[in-house]
């Protein structure tokens, strides 16, 4: 069974910074590309940041560039994000995802249950 967890998320101030993990087990870590999403309340999920497992390639929305970090542990079987300069525009549930293909244009396989960010003004 596949499971992405998760953690890290938490209140911070505005110019903060938090990093997110997510633990993946019942799936070869290394065969996925993984990204992270998130979504308000309301709104439509998006795309934050997608990596790659064949090459590292690295995308980011542009609302994020400059200020997130996405990274991996094959080792581990973990995926993070780094969250610098957030901003309560960034306040929302975060999500792991991800799929069996070298990008995530694609659309995405599996999904974590999401971690909490909320950014105080």
């Amino acid at each position: 069974q596949v499971r992405l967890v998760e953690s890290g998320g938490g209140l911070v101030q505005a110019g903060g910074s938090l990093r997110l993990s997510c633990v993946a087990s019942g799936l070869t870590f290394r065969s996925y590309a993984m990204a992270w999403f998130r979504q308000v309340p309301g709104k439509e999920r998006e795309e934050v940041a997608c990596l790659s497992n064949i090459d590292g390639t690295k995308h980011y929305a542009d609302f994020v560039k400059g200020r997130f970090t996405i990274s991996r542990d094959n080792t581990k079987g973990t995926l993070y994000l780094q969250m610098d300069s957030l901003e309560p525009e960034d306040t929302a549930d975060y999500y792991c995802a991800a799929v069996s293909d070298f990008d995530c244009s694609h659309g995405m396989d599996w999904w974590g249950a999401g971690a909490l960010v909320t950014v105080s003004s």
